[in-house]
């Protein structure tokens, strides 16, 4: 397995920057998703990784070895960089079996018929791939498809793993099972293993870090928690999780720190800035309160399974979130009461 490492990273296309000056430590053996919104630059990035394209300018080290620096020239090939990839199509051969599908790569690589059986059992054996070892392609559900792909990628023992995007063609029940897959993979495996989505719930199930991409740049690289919890701009704020993001109109440090102005109240903050600007207001910083001096109406209640998302209009006219255990007539006048959201500042 391998640590990734990448220096002020570029892509352009006909002079236009798909990747803008990427700087990011990956962990040997860490588990990171890429996320961001269609045409953030994370499938071109993890394009990059594999040596499918060329940068622009930067460098990039996969374990000890430098595979890319635009400057000097260097290119190590895609099949020379020991990187497994596992692609949102499957890509297999509809001709192959199985068995013959997973074992590929290593005929390729032209080791002894001995040393392929062992190694491709293991990798079907992994997978839970065994039993279906003689079928087709044709012949299989496309979770067991996605299987044979991770199987393929296993089988090579790669320095690291790369995923672009490889559970959107599957139906919500099959991807949650899926994403266990991967993720039993990756404890099995200790693979270092790099995960593109654009499914921010899937990124937090399964990442142990994720790298909120936007407009070619990593805008955040953090623990799922850390970007939930304690955002560091307003682009991450408002794309991971739900809630809103609303200015604070005064901040002073009251008997119990920080407080701000905000929706006409005086709330208590955290934050790690010294004057913030904003504040990211979560459903679970919500609460109703009938006694607050803070109303909003209820403009849509949806049941989402043990809970309802309220979506409320402040008297100020602002929307905000919250989650209550009881249905709330659309109209109805609420009391809320606000704790302790995070608050950052924005240039």
């Amino acid at each position: 397995m391998a640590d990734i490492e990448l220096q002020a990273v570029e892509k352009h296309f006909d002079g236009v920057a798909a990747l803008r000056s990427v700087t990011a430590s990956i962990q040997d053996g860490e588990f990171v998703a890429l996320l961001g919104p269609s045409g953030c630059g994370k499938s071109t990035l993890l394009r990059v990784l594999a040596g499918f394209e060329a940068p622009t300018r930067g460098q990039i080290r996969i374990g000890a070895r430098e595979v890319a620096n635009a400057e000097t020239g260097q290119a190590i090939p895609p099949e020379a960089r020991n990187i497994g990839f596992v692609f949102q199509s499957y890509a297999l051969w509809p001709h192959m079996s199985v068995r013959r599908n997973v074992s590929y790569p290593l005929e390729v690589r032209g080791l002894t018929k001995v040393a392929r059986v062992a190694r491709t059992d293991a990798a079907l054996a992994a997978t839970g791939l065994m039993p279906f070892a003689d079928r087709m392609p044709a012949d299989l559900s496309g979770g067991q498809r996605q299987r044979v792909a991770l199987a393929r990628c296993l089988v090579s023992d790669p320095a690291a793993v790369l995923l672009d995007e490889p559970l959107a063609n599957l139906d919500v029940a099959l991807r949650s099972s899926m994403q266990a897959v991967f993720s039993d993979f990756h404890t099995r495996t200790g693979a270092t293993m790099v995960y593109v989505t654009h499914d921010q719930a899937e990124a937090m199930a399964m990442a142990d870090r994720i790298a909120v991409m936007s407009d070619g740049e990593i805008v955040q690289f953090d623990t799922p928690e850390k970007l939930y919890n304690q955002p560091d701009n307003l682009f991450v704020a408002s794309f991971v999780g739900e809630g809103t993001v609303l200015p604070i109109e005064a901040v002073t440090i009251g008997q119990v720190g920080m407080e701000a102005q905000v929706l006409g109240s005086r709330i208590a903050i955290t934050s790690q800035d010294e004057n913030p600007n904003l504040i990211c207001l979560r459903p679970e910083n919500i609460s109703i309160c009938e006694t607050s001096d803070l109303r909003a109406q209820v403009v849509r209640a949806t049941y989402l399974g043990g809970t309802y998302r309220l979506d409320l209009q402040t008297n100020s006219g602002a929307m905000v979130v919250a989650h209550a255990r009881q249905r709330h007539a659309e109209g109805t006048q609420l009391g809320l009461s606000i704790s302790n959201p995070w608050a950052f500042t924005e240039v």
